[in-house]
């Protein structure tokens, strides 16, 4: 049943690295309505804040999830199947799937069978955590099928209605808001000293070439203005995983040079680090949107190319565009006003009301009369069999969303024994995607 006035409205979000996390826990926060049925902010209303992680490469240390610095009721690590036998058992009001796209297909099959006899489930959302630039068709339609598809400004909007009405897919689940974690002071200048933050991003680029590219135009840059204080803001240490593998670290690399002392690495919450930064520079991170919306001058690198490999050909038109060269020149790019506007970024004000629409939605939909109707994705046996099952399959689901015989904890809490056995064989798979097998794709590369 949904929560009513008096309780706090039960919301869980399951993720699969510490930036989904991030999305999913403060997206949950934002969306929640203050009364299921009755459109409105959640100011007076209190939820209750339970938190999956998937386990996998990726899932995120105990450092990370720190960093990020969201925090919930409850927070455990879970298999795909050990989930869903939680949405079978827990009555919740909300779900927020901050998945890649295929653990979301995933989930959306799975929950289908776990809720196909219950008479009220909770809504379900999904979306992208932050700037969508590849796999544009094949990431929405494996999150096709959930109740809220939350596009991150009004150009994907556009674009993700435009992919589902053109395979003739029901849109109406797009719902445009922004992105959850924008927010701080508007950018004033006149920092001492002045702070020049490169933004690194864990596989753009990828290559040793192009990285220690960047890294040694950063020093440089450092060398060339000893007043200044430069900064390399990274998101992981080395050894740890968030969404997309890093086999470079620049840890690694700048051992191999000597920086002066005016340039420093950082780690931590990124908005902490925007409070003292007069000039960001990335190649195409999420960050650069973080900047714009506090109005800090930022500078999204052409040194590479302008390529949708790197990601850079998303701020095309942005304004943001320019080259280490350029900018040691003295150059500070303007961002386009109406680009900035598109992007969901709210330099000017109206970011409180971004998640309204999303929020007025869900309350209608736990309001409805004789609950939410089956979830029904765009994938199924039909319209891809040789496509689903593979997907399926990965997370230990049958063709109909069952759990595959075998599946981990598939029918029982695993005992003592078990669970140690786990976190070792979890342990070895770790080692193996983060230190072996970048060594070996190294050396077939000689």
């Amino acid at each position: 049943m949904p929560a009513s006035a008096t309780k706090p409205l039960r919301v869980a979000v399951l993720a699969d690295s510490d930036t989904r996390w991030k999305w999913g826990a403060l997206t949950a926060n934002r969306i929640a309505p203050s009364e299921p049925g009755k459109p409105g902010a959640a100011a007076g209303r209190g939820i209750r804040l339970d938190g999956y992680l998937l386990r996998g490469r990726a899932t995120p240390t105990a450092r990370q999830l720190g960093e990020v610095g969201v925090r919930a009721d409850s927070l455990r690590e879970v298999t795909a199947v050990e989930f869903l036998r939680a949405m079978r058992e827990e009555p919740y009001d909300l779900l927020v799937l901050a998945l890649v796209g295929g653990g979301v297909q995933a989930m959306l099959h799975g929950l289908g069978r776990v809720w196909e006899d219950r008479p009220r489930r909770p809504v379900v959302v999904t979306g992208y955590v932050g700037v969508v630039y590849e796999k544009l068709a094949d990431g929405l339609l494996l999150r096709h099928g959930a109740d809220l598809v939350l596009a991150n400004s009004r150009q994907d909007a556009d674009r993700f209605r435009a992919v589902y009405e053109g395979v003739g897919a029901d849109a109406s689940s797009v719902t445009e808001v922004a992105l959850p974690f924008l927010g701080g002071d508007a950018y004033t200048g006149g920092q001492r000293p002045y702070t020049v933050v490169f933004a690194a991003q864990p596989s753009v680029p990828d290559g040793r070439r192009d990285r220690t590219y960047l890294l040694d135009r950063l020093v440089r840059h450092a060398r060339r203005h000893p007043e200044r204080e430069v900064l390399l803001k990274l998101r992981s240490k080395p050894g740890e995983h968030t969404t997309h593998i890093e086999e470079l670290p620049y840890q690694k690399l700048v051992q191999r040079l000597d920086p002066p002392a005016n340039f420093r690495l950082v780690y931590g919450n990124m908005g902490e680090v925007l409070d003292r930064t007069d000039l960001l520079v990335t190649v195409s991170s999420t960050a650069a949107l973080e900047s714009l919306h506090r109005r800090i001058p930022t500078v999204v690198l052409t040194d590479l190319g302008i390529r949708e490999s790197l990601g850079n050909h998303h701020f095309v038109g942005s304004g943001c565009l320019a080259s280490w060269d350029q900018l040691d020149a003295g150059h500070r790019p303007v961002p386009d006003a109406e680009w900035v506007a598109r992007q969901g970024v709210a330099a000017e004000g109206s970011y409180g009301t971004a998640f309204d629409t999303a929020r007025d939605r869900i309350a209608e939909l736990l309001g409805r009369p004789g609950g939410l109707p089956p979830l029904t994705p765009y994938y199924t046996p039909v319209t891809a069999p040789g496509y689903l099952p593979g997907i399926l399959a990965r997370h230990h689901l049958g063709p109909d969303g069952a759990p595959l015989p075998g599946a981990p904890a598939a029918d029982r809490e695993p005992g003592a024994v078990r669970q140690i056995v786990r976190r070792a064989a979890r342990g070895a798979y770790r080692h193996g995607v983060q230190r072996v097998a970048p060594v070996i794709r190294r050396m077939g590369e000689l």
